[in-house]
């Protein structure tokens, strides 16, 4: 299962909290006490959800929960008190933060906790159609580039140099665009 950060002032709900995650399946690798403390931990570590149970001993914790949504696709859980759930929720839900109101029910949790982790991995999903999509938009344009060489400088047709590079990518049994490139690198100094 994913990794698992806590980040709670008190030892005592981090355990108890660290319980629940437990026997959901989850592995807790990583606890603050501070948005400090937190911040400086989430540089070099990569979870896939956070926990921040409020209030910290140096904020409220809706800051970190909001800044943490922005720069990770980890998925994020704010504990708070329930006559302020409400409130914070309304604060924080347009970044993506779900809101749990203490004290925290099991049921509600565990529901909670695979509402978190369905749209962590839609998220973490989404993130990689988006890297595959510009690297195929990256390809267009490098072969369209050197379609624009092939005609400036062979004298060739649009759909010609089409054909041309299409050819060569299946008799050299290669990428468009490696054969671009090769073009481009022939033509382009």
């Amino acid at each position: 299962m994913e990794s698992v950060f806590i980040v709670s002032s008190s030892q005592q709900a981090a355990d108890l909290l660290s319980g629940l995650l437990g026997t959901a399946g989850y592995r807790q690798t990583a606890y603050a006490k501070s948005g400090a403390e937190a911040r400086r931990m989430l540089i070099d570590n990569d979870f896939g959800l956070i926990l921040v149970n409020t209030p910290l001993t140096d904020e409220f914790g809706h800051e970190l929960a909001i800044s943490v949504s922005q720069m990770t696709t980890a998925g994020v859980m704010l504990l708070v008190k329930n006559e302020n759930a409400d409130e914070v929720s309304a604060r924080v839900e347009d970044y993506g933060v779900l809101v749990v109101a203490k004290p925290v029910i099991r049921p509600l949790f565990f529901q909670a906790l695979k509402l978190v982790s369905a749209a962590r991995n839609r998220i973490v999903g989404l993130q990689s159609e988006n890297v595959r999509l510009q690297s195929k938009i990256e390809e267009i344009r490098l072969v369209d580039r050197a379609k624009c060489a092939l005609i400036q400088y062979l004298n060739m047709t649009e759909p010609q140099a089409h054909r041309y590079i299409e050819k060569q990518a299946m008799d050299m049994r290669t990428t468009r665009r490696e054969i671009a490139q090769n073009i481009l690198k022939t033509y382009e100094v």
